[in-house]
């Protein structure tokens, strides 16, 4: 095992805090994530993390050592990417998260695409609603529909995306057909929410007559996947707040039924997330060109 190869399982179990999960992130086997360990305490000649059966953490030899460690794998990689835009020859392996929907339809799709022109590079895609932490989950790019929260990172705005509320004619049969936000703020509608562990989002904003509103809603049903929600809608649960891009075959079929279009929702954008480093990584600035010129167009097309 190389030393570098251990400083790069030391990153990654301190980052994520377990040696089971940095064994999952690196593909290797919780076997060899522990014997790397114990060859760099033995190389340091301390103790960097203190374990147990339930719990690990780092001692403080580990936290000072982290630092110094991310700055050496961070000059490697600065100089791997200062030889690959030499050579015009990008390798390695790119960590990519997205929602599920936006990911489903309109990342996974080009990615096949993009690995026949760059045979060298590898593509690591992780879906999930839930909000992401790029540093702490080792992840090069990250796609998202909204605001984020970290003004930290960079921003690469690709559009501004459409939303829909929307019903099943069957529930618009039974319980009436809103016009307005008003009306599902009155609490007669079960209203479909996107929720995820610390989600902090219990109000849907829509375009008032005055301008950008935000109406409190209620509901019986919350879930952490967006696909979820547009079959409980289908369904005839209630309504749901969808990117139209995610549902517009189901509008166009006449399954579902834009309601309250009197205030419809604002548009939400659709960018991807990277730290600036990240940026002069030629696989990961390749890779955001290509996904920006693909999924533009799928947009404007549909």
């Amino acid at each position: 095992m190389s030393y570098l190869d251990n400083i790069r399982t030391f990153v990654r179990i301190y980052e994520l805090g377990s040696m089971s999960a940095a064994a999952r992130d690196q593909r290797i086997s919780p076997a060899v994530t522990s014997a790397r360990i114990t060859q760099l305490e033995a190389h340091l000649g301390v103790r960097l993390f203190q374990r147990t059966t339930r719990s690990l953490a780092p001692t403080e030899q580990g936290r000072i050592f982290y630092d110094g460690a991310r700055s050496v794998l961070e000059a490697v990689e600065d100089a791997e990417a200062g030889v690959a835009d030499a050579t015009d020859n990008p390798r390695g392996t790119l960590h990519i998260a997205a929602p599920l929907g936006l990911g489903r339809r309109l990342i996974a799709p080009h990615i096949p695409e993009f690995a026949a022109l760059y045979p060298l590079i590898n593509v690591r895609l992780r879906l999930s609603d839930r909000k992401l932490d790029l540093t702490a989950e080792g992840l090069d790019i990250a796609f998202f529909l909204g605001r984020p929260a970290d003004s930290n990172l960079r921003i690469r705005k690709i559009a501004d995306c459409e939303r829909v509320l929307c019903a099943s004619p069957a529930y618009i049969a039974a319980h009436g057909h809103p016009k307005s936000g008003a009306e599902i703020d009155k609490g007669q509608h079960n209203c479909l929410n996107l929720r995820f562990p610390g989600a902090t989002e219990f109000q849907w904003e829509l375009m008032g007559p005055e301008g950008p509103q935000k109406y409190d809603v209620q509901g019986r049903f919350e879930s952490d996947d967006g696909d979820v929600l547009t079959d409980w809608a289908l369904a005839g649960a209630g309504i749901a707040l969808r990117p139209m891009f995610e549902i517009a075959h189901h509008i166009a079929s006449g399954a579902l039924v834009p309601v309250a279009h009197t205030t419809p929702p604002l548009p939400v954008q659709m960018a991807c997330l990277y730290t600036h480093r990240r940026h002069q990584d030629p696989k990961a600035r390749l890779f955001m060109e290509f996904m920006i010129e693909r999924v533009g167009a799928a947009l404007s097309a549909a």
